[in-house]
């Protein structure tokens, strides 16, 4: 009988110590003050990310952490940086480590946008100053060997979604951006001068929003490329105003006068290099133009956003005219 109230006393000790361990690893930490973040290193162990959860305030004890780890010992813990906004149980923070749930800035780059716009994006972001990602982007090396005459990184900045980092440069991004760029040119199966392409494909990703259309517009620019025309790209001479520090939300009489070379207005020919960052479709465009002698493009006046395409000067004029009186109406 004394054996057996003894084994009864140590099954309910132990009964009551599981209880209580089950109590604490359940239970969201009460103490749990302001936001806070924990980076979970690669090759760095469970102790050391247990007693790291426990300086920056998430857990009560490393070792309820340490517990739920024994418990699910063939889970896998995700190597990242974590962010914890409110109080959480030890079982609740190993499920978002387990998981991976690690944080990060998401930086949409539509296609058309310059290094500007992605400037301002990561710096809305407080990813870092504007300026700062603009020093980055300017610096060509990462595509030399790609395009020895790329004057910065626009045109290679490729447009995508991007997980960026608490601690991400401005540098690791170009870097992040520009190798989407190699893996979306090499899918391409092709190897014309990238220089020319990117730049060309930077001006139809700006001057038409609709893919069926652009086939057409990268003819009417190739056109007036082997004719020695002035490709008269407004966004074009935006950009110059750009690079200037002198846009003003508008084209004025003295954008198109000025001697920028990215001008096409002033100067017959591509500009030095992309005036934004374009995307498969137009690139596309650019190896593959529309068989067409047209030489003009104008907004159709219905919003659609398609053009009225010419192939001589008093059409042109007849379709510009027509854009202007529905513009007014």
């Amino acid at each position: 009988m004394k054996i057996a109230r003894r084994l009864g006393i140590v099954a309910l000790v132990v009964l009551a110590a599981a209880a209580w361990c089950g109590w604490r690893i359940t239970q969201p930490y009460k103490g749990f003050g302001e936001e806070a973040f924990v980076e979970f290193p690669r090759g760095a162990g469970s102790r050391t990310l247990a007693a790291e959860l426990e300086r920056a305030g998430v857990v009560r004890s490393q070792w309820d952490f340490l517990l739920v780890r024994a418990l699910g010992p063939a889970r896998r813990l995700r190597a990242g940086e974590y962010r914890f906004t409110q109080e959480a149980s030890p079982v609740e923070v190993f499920g978002r480590i387990a998981r991976g749930e690690a944080f990060y800035y998401t930086l949409v780059v539509p296609e058309g946008k310059n290094m500007f716009d992605i400037a301002a994006a990561a710096a809305s972001l407080g990813l870092f100053p504007a300026p700062d990602f603009l020093v980055a982007a300017r610096d060509p090396a990462l595509v030399r060997d790609l395009d020895p005459a790329a004057p910065t990184l626009e045109g290679y900045l490729f447009p995508s979604t991007y997980r960026v980092g608490r601690h991400a440069t401005p540098a690791a991004l170009c870097r992040m951006m520009t190798a989407r760029f190699r893996e979306a040119w090499s899918g391409l199966g092709s190897a014309p001068a990238v220089h020319r392409t990117v730049t060309l494909a930077s001006l139809i990703e700006k001057e038409s929003k609709l893919a069926e259309e652009r086939p057409r517009v990268a003819a009417v620019f190739v056109n007036r490329l082997r004719l020695g025309m002035a490709l008269d790209c407004d966004p074009s001479t935006i950009y110059a105003a750009l690079v200037e520090q002198r846009y003003r939300g508008a084209i004025h009489r003295s954008d198109l006068d000025s001697d920028n070379p990215y001008n096409t207005y002033r100067h017959a020919g591509l500009p030095p290099g992309p005036i934004a960052n374009p995307g498969l479709d137009a690139i596309r465009a650019a190896l593959h133009p529309a068989d067409t002698d047209a030489l003009y493009f104008v907004l159709r006046p219905d919003g659609s956003g398609a053009h009225q395409f010419s192939s001589n000067i008093a059409a042109h004029q007849t379709a510009v005219a027509v854009y202007r009186r529905g513009k007014k109406r």
